[in-house]
């Protein structure tokens, strides 16, 4: 049954960041679904969205299974209607010098650090489109930036430079049109109680989305 409401989709669904982004989009009176492999590390946040009159809807999705995605996308859009916001914030990574990286699990990594963010917008796009409206957002990491602070995430840099390269790419592509795209670059861990919280960071992506036009591609914490 289709919500009268917007939707968000979160994917890379779980604690910290991404929950922070479901209460935001949620108190903004988004219904939000959520993807995730492991959809039952958020069911307690579901429930605390539930009892305040909001919706956090899971779902058991690989990021990394393009097909699996895809079809999960189009089960969300016939249930609750199209997505209006798509947020990518599921990532993989392999810890290992560059020299020593298996390249199975570099290839696996990028699979779901730029893979499936692309397989999902590809699936979103055309019902923006057809709306005349949309947002993707994309999370990037400072290793995109200098990937040499962390050389043993070096799997991860590559899908942060990936990830970065998309979004750019995607932004001038629907430049001109009402389709937003953007991203975050976090350049530290993030932790609650600092500049880099995940609330903060989540009124970040919020912006990103409500702001005025022209909205700004990139936002570097």
């Amino acid at each position: 049954m289709t919500s009268t409401h917007p939707v968000a989709l979160i994917i890379g669904m779980g604690p910290g960041l991404s929950a922070a982004l479901a209460r935001r989009f949620a108190a903004a009176g988004h219904i939000v679904a959520g993807f995730a492999r492991n959809p039952e590390k958020s069911a307690a946040l579901a429930a605390d969205l539930a009892a305040q009159g909001q919706r956090l809807d899971l779902h058991a999705v690989d990021a990394g299974d393009f097909a699996a995605l895809g079809a999960a996308i189009r089960a969300v859009e016939a249930d609750l209607g199209p997505i209006d916001v798509l947020v990518y914030n599921a990532y993989s990574a392999t810890p290992a010098l560059p020299s020593q990286i298996p390249l199975e699990g570099l290839v696996a990594d990028f699979r779901v650090n730029v893979g499936g963010a692309l397989a999902a917008v590809q699936a979103v796009l055309p019902a923006m489109k057809a709306r005349g409206r949309g947002t993707i957002l994309l999370t990037g990491g400072g290793l995109a930036l200098d990937p040499t602070p962390w050389l043993p995430a070096s799997s991860l840099a590559v899908g942060k430079a990936g990830i970065r390269n998309l979004a750019q790419s995607l932004h001038k592509e629907m430049e001109g049109t009402p389709i937003r795209v953007g991203t975050v670059t976090i350049t530290g861990k993030i932790l609650p109680g600092t500049p880099l919280a995940p609330d903060t960071i989540a009124e970040r992506f919020w912006d990103l989305h409500a702001l005025p036009a022209p909205a700004p591609l990139e936002v570097i914490l």
